[in-house]
This record gives structure tokens, sequence and C-alpha cells, in this order.
């Protein structure tokens, strides 16, 4: 199976839209179910300087997507915030280390970035074991993070010096 990454296009907001619509996504994320195709379209039509949307790609289907958001106080520049999902046919296949590795390339060679920060359920233990994986570390735990099918749940927040 290739997996390409490349930044989302406008064609893509349904396909990105769909992925957090899944189960598993809306629960492993801060999304809520039923997402609505307008939500997407306000999120990704106009994106920001400061905000990078990458997309993996397999016979030019979207199957997963990673957010990266640059931050822009003059004292946290130097910081990224990062999320994704993949599609869940998909999981377990690539397309998250591939995301995973071409947005800490493009942090630490195109925009100047030297931290990344993400923030993973505590229960997410295939996305703990890919952050680590590839160089993020465990600095605390957020308790009460988010409400998440009727209970609040933790987060680890995790990050990686470049």
């Amino acid at each position: 199976m290739k997996i390409i990454i490349r930044h989302s296009e406008k064609t893509d907001i349904a396909a990105i839209k769909n992925i957090y619509g899944q189960p598993d996504n809306y629960s492993g994320t801060l999304q809520l179910p039923y997402p609505s195709f307008d939500k997407w379209e306000t999120k990704l039509k106009n994106i920001p300087e400061n905000f990078h949307s990458l997309v993996a790609v397999v016979e030019n289907k979207v199957i997963g997507q990673l957010g990266m958001e640059v931050l822009t106080h003059p004292r946290r520049k130097h910081v990224a915030n990062i999320g994704m999902a993949v599609n869940e046919l998909f999981k377990g296949k690539g397309a998250g280390t591939k995301l995973l590795e071409m947005a800490i390339d493009m942090a630490q060679n195109w925009v100047a970035v030297k931290r990344i920060e993400l923030e993973v359920y505590t229960d997410n233990k295939s996305a703990i074991g890919l952050y680590k994986k590839h160089g993020f570390v465990m600095e605390g735990t957020a308790k009460n993070y988010a409400f998440r099918n009727g209970t609040y749940v933790d987060v680890f927040l995790m990050a990686k010096l470049l």
C-alpha cells in the first residue's frame, strides 16, 4: 500500500469530515459525533498561515489527516500543537506514522518549530505508542480534561523537542 502525504485541498473536506465522524475518531479527539460538512468547510476552506493540514492518501482516497497549528504568541512562536485521525479501516497500516513523520519534518526544517506538543487520551495505547516511537515524551497528565461518552477522561500531555 503506497501512502502519499500532501497538504489538504478543498476537495478533501468531505473525506476529512467523514474520518472525524467515525466513532473511534471522535471519541479519540475533541470532535463531536455527527459533524456537519459546513463546520469542516469553515475550518478547512480558508486555513490560516499558521495552520498546516496534511492528509494521507491511498489510491486517491484520503485515509487520514493531521493538523498542526504553529502558535502565534510572540513568546511561543517556536511551538506547534498537533492532532490527527486515521480512517478506522486503515489504522495500523502506516498512515499515522507517515503523517507524523512529515509533520515533524515540516516543523523542524521549514517552519522553525523547536517544540511539538499534543494531548492524547490516557487509554489510547496505540497513539501513545506511535508518539513515543517518534520521540515524544510524557510531560504530565491533565485530569478530567474532556467529557467523553458520559464521563470525564484524562489526557497525557506529550511533547517532542526538535
